[in-house]
């Protein structure tokens, strides 16, 4: 690695630090408006699908799959049938897993 990576890196850890420590820093004094902390509350499931749901949908980075030889898919519908149907995380993560090990080593 050369010179300006590092520069990079080390400036992107800089700016992550600086906005996080000055959220943590001024946690007790600073008070959202009631909208925006309704808002908030859905900001971990906005992120969380924004970075599954294209994993799932195109595994390649580039071509739908919808067909059922998608490991990916089958593990996510899995997942969110366990999910639904137990209301309990670990079970639907770790069944999502077994079902996409499973069909990847079966399917593929």
């Amino acid at each position: 690695m050369n010179g300006t990576l590092w520069a990079v890196i080390g400036g992107m850890a800089a700016v992550t630090f600086a906005i996080r420590y000055t959220l943590f820093g001024l946690g007790g004094r600073l008070r959202f408006p009631p909208r925006v902390q309704q808002a908030l509350r859905h900001v971990p499931v906005a992120v969380l699908t924004a970075i599954v749901v294209p994993m799932v949908l195109l595994p390649d980075g580039r071509h739908w799959d919808l067909s059922w030889r998608n490991p990916w898919l089958a593990g996510a519908l899995a997942s969110a049938a366990l999910a639904l149907g137990t209301r309990k995380l670990l079970a639907a993560i770790a069944g999502g897993m077994a079902v996409y090990l499973l069909w990847r080593v079966v399917f593929t």
